[in-house]
């Protein structure tokens, strides 16, 4: 598994004609009928997890190409392309915008009941949406709140029974203060949760708890039945993309999904272990810390009843605090954290992907245990923008990196073959390979 991509662009307020939408749905039906028919269903959910490619198939059937639109807009129409066809094409869409995405998991696996394919894998399709939602809203905290959620997965027939495939996700954030949006998209080539290790939450199966505006990933739970998946093959909390596009950067963000921010994934795992009461003090502490944030540090802590109270010297590491993004939060004071740090120290999770899936954990737990390990035990995360591209195959200036030519002619390739087969008019086809 792999998040393969980030694409930035402004945030559009408008509404897609539907005369527009019926053209998108009439000609996208056509080239994704073309495009699997050449490639197979597993390439064509490849290719919609590639940021360029999604944003190059959105530009084809004529909307605008940095519009924030064109996510949500596309997926409905390549959904709506595929009705009736999902069988036949091995290509399924769930999920959506706003309080569509909610029904992401309930579509999920109403498909595999048409299907026929066994719970425990319909639940890792589950589980790999509710994942990959909760990593780009806790993990990666770059200021932009995930509206939009939808999850492609293919099907395969190997004979007479139906195989899981390629699967991928696309989601969208939006930043309401600089106007933007963000696009974030996940890949894998195969299921890779054994269910009989894994199993999604009944009370949460049908929620990916999101509103209009936000998907809230406090409430996204998974419940584990054993240790035995292997999370080293498909980490989802480490690296787990290959490419980030994006017009803009923010100048800090949280990248706990960063190599590294390996050492706060583990110290953020050891201070659950550890107890509720040592992490409650752990805290507490950081509201004691002085403005210049000497490296030792006069803590007094009272001891068990009937004896006096004592002081023990802390040491801190020797970290520049001026411009720490969390650094004004005051996470002693808030009853909700609390309770979430309970319970996640009660089922003492093994690693930070678990601790992760743990119902009620969301940006503020994770912030709070980012913040503990760097100030107290100098594990110092990645503050760097996990968007590293600028514009869709790299500067015209060569920053980031040089424009990559392979790239762009075999994104053109691909779709101008398949609009050269459609049964659009000459002039139309011209008019779109132009624009593309």
């Amino acid at each position: 598994m792999k998040r393969s991509g980030i694409a930035t662009f402004t945030l559009d307020y408008g509404k897609c004609p539907a005369w527009l939408f019926r053209r998108m749905v009439k000609l996208g039906r056509e080239i994704m009928q073309i495009l699997v028919a050449e490639y197979g269903p597993d390439e064509f959910i490849k290719r919609i997890a590639d940021p360029v490619w999604f944003q190059s198939l959105g530009t084809v059937l004529a909307f605008d190409w940095n519009a924030s639109g064109l996510t949500t807009i596309l997926t409905a129409a390549l959904k709506e392309a595929i009705r009736g066809q999902e069988k036949d094409l091995g290509i399924f869409i769930a999920g959506g915008k706003g309080k569509t995405s909610r029904k992401t998991p309930d579509e999920i696996m109403q498909w595999g009941e048409k299907l026929s394919l066994s719970t425990p894998k319909t639940q890792s399709l589950v589980y790999s949406s509710k994942m990959a939602a909760k990593v780009d809203s806790a993990l990666i905290q770059d200021g932009f709140q995930i509206y939009h959620h939808s999850f492609f997965f293919a099907v395969r027939q190997n004979q007479g029974k139906a195989e899981i495939g390629a699967w991928a996700v696309v989601q969208q954030g939006m930043n309401i203060e600089n106007q933007t949006a963000r696009r974030y998209h996940w890949y894998s080539d195969q299921t890779w949760i054994d269910a009989d290790n894994t199993q999604i939450n009944a009370d949460d199966q049908t929620q990916i708890n999101a509103d209009y505006t936000q998907i809230n990933a406090d409430n996204i739970s998974v419940n584990h039945r054993s240790n035995q998946r292997e999370s080293a093959k498909f980490n989802f909390v480490c690296e787990p993309h290959t490419g980030i596009i994006s017009d803009m950067r923010q100048k800090l963000a949280l990248n706990l999904t960063a190599q590294k921010s390996e050492k706060t994934r583990e110290i953020s795992t050891e201070l659950v272990k550890a107890g509720y009461h040592s992490l409650i003090k752990d805290i507490q502490l950081l509201r004691k810390h002085s403005s210049e944030l000497h490296k030792m540090l006069a803590l007094k802590i009272s001891a068990a009843a009937g004896e006096e109270n004592i002081v023990k010297l802390l040491k801190l590491e020797n970290i520049e605090f001026n411009h720490h993004p969390v650094e004004l939060e005051d996470f002693s004071k808030s009853k909700y954290l609390e309770k979430i740090l309970w319970q996640v120290c009660e089922q003492q999770p093994e690693n930070y992907e678990k601790l992760l899936a743990i119902q009620g954990v969301g940006p503020k737990t994770i912030r709070a245990l980012a913040l503990v390990a760097e100030i107290i035990y100098g594990a110092q995360p990645s503050y760097d923008d996990p968007a590293r591209y600028s514009f869709a195959h790299g500067g015209k200036d060569a920053t980031p990196y040089p424009v990559d030519k392979k790239t762009y002619d075999q994104t053109i390739a691909i779709l101008k073959n398949a609009l050269q087969k459609t049964k659009l008019p000459f002039s139309e086809k011209r008019r779109i390979i132009s624009r593309l």
